[in-house]
């Protein structure tokens, strides 16, 4: 689950000065809460004071994203500018924000069903605009508005922190030229709304909201073509493991850590493929590994009918972090939700079942509090 952070900046087009029918009641402003008024003071002062130079935009084919299969167009200029800030997607230097952006856009197609990333520009904290589905063609990112709106993300800060200040710098340049070609009205005036945080989850009516977490697919950390053995399913077992290797707290840095960890286990290792049905990362964020319907390699005697779930880091001493932490809980519970894990299902630490230190004494300590524990 990821959290969203929206900005609705809202521009009449109509010529006597009115509000577009879709205008933000005033009332529901006052429900801005203090550790946001930053952002929206920040972004709020992203008006043309002066021309500025053409920004320079990193495109889709520099960062390396997939074919643009989007086909709404967007008629301009459009009444609203929407910001948003992507929480858990760190990318402070141009060597990151590619990686970071294909991730997304993997996660966007893949998990999401979307056509591609949801904005039409996203910013990262390394002062660079990367091209999303670009000007002419509608994003996915506000439901109601994405007709009508540019649609523009920030990387790189954490939930209830400024972007930096060379992002904004190169937003206000980006905003300013949207304006000069007559993609983004110059009537364009403050944004009228902070709402707290919304959860964009995969669009399954069934589905409890909160239930399962965003997974970043195999595809994002650029998985190896494998052939394995399938899984006996609904699994009757979780197994919670650490891989006693570095912790990770960015996304880029997980993906990377994934990676290297299948690479360990077939190569060093002989196995088919990483060994774990997922991993979790310290930023939050879940990562497939074989996934739910292949055997991993993780417990002798156990890889056909448990889910092996590895924190990525060494918790002997230091407990996860609580991000993580839920994370895994609501990947169990989404397994169960979708009838992947039995809902009688037994929860064990890696030592219950083996000889190891896994999943480490701090972690070990947290997950016999947890629902369906049995050492």
């Amino acid at each position: 689950m990821w959290p969203w952070l929206f900005v609705f900046s809202a521009v009449s087009l109509l010529a006597r000065g009115h509000i577009p029918p879709l205008s933000l009641k005033e009332t529901e402003a006052r429900g801005i809460s203090e550790k946001h008024r930053n952002l929206f003071a920040s972004t709020s002062q992203i008006i043309p004071k002066s021309l500025r130079g053409t920004p320079a935009v990193v495109s889709r084919k520099e960062w390396g994203a997939s074919p643009l299969t989007c086909r709404a167009p967007l008629s301009t200029p459009v009444a609203y500018l929407i910001t948003e800030q992507l929480a858990r997607m760190e990318c402070p230097a141009q060597v990151t924000c590619p990686q970071v952006l294909r991730a997304l856009q993997s996660h966007s197609v893949h998990s999401n069903g979307w056509c591609n990333v949801a904005f039409n520009f996203l910013i990262g904290d390394d002062g660079r605009v990367y091209e999303g589905v670009g000007w002419q063609v509608q994003g996915l990112h506000t439901q109601g508005y994405n007709n009508v709106s540019l649609g523009i993300a920030f990387f790189g800060s954490t939930r209830g922190s400024n972007p930096s200040p060379a992002a904004l710098s190169a937003a206000e340049s980006l905003i300013v030229y949207a304006i000069q070609k007559g993609y983004l009205s110059p009537r364009y005036i403050q944004p009228l709304l902070l709402k707290e945080e919304t959860c964009l989850v995969s669009s399954d009516s069934q589905m409890p909201r909160k239930v399962c977490p965003s997974i970043a697919p195999r595809s994002a950390w650029e998985a190896r073509e494998t052939h394995c053995p399938q899984m006996n399913l609904p699994a009757k077992f979780v197994i919670i493991i650490h891989t006693a290797g570095t912790s990770c707290n960015v996304s880029a840095d997980c993906l990377t850590r994934v990676r290297d960890t299948q690479s360990y286990h077939m190569d060093k290792k002989d196995f088919c493929d990483i060994g774990y049905h997922f991993l979790v990362g310290q930023d939050g964020g879940v990562y497939e590994g074989v996934g739910w319907n292949i055997q991993g390699s993780h417990t002798y005697g156990y890889n056909d009918i448990a889910l092996g779930v590895a924190f990525m880091g060494n918790f002997v001493e230091k407990p996860p972090s609580a991000a993580s932490l839920e994370a895994a809980q609501d990947l169990i519970q989404c397994a169960v939700a979708k009838g992947y894990l039995t809902p009688n299902y037994l929860l064990m630490g890696h030592s219950d079942v083996a000889n190891t230190l896994s999943p480490g004494q701090a972690l070990y300590n947290i997950i016999k509090t947890w629902p369906h524990f049995r050492s």
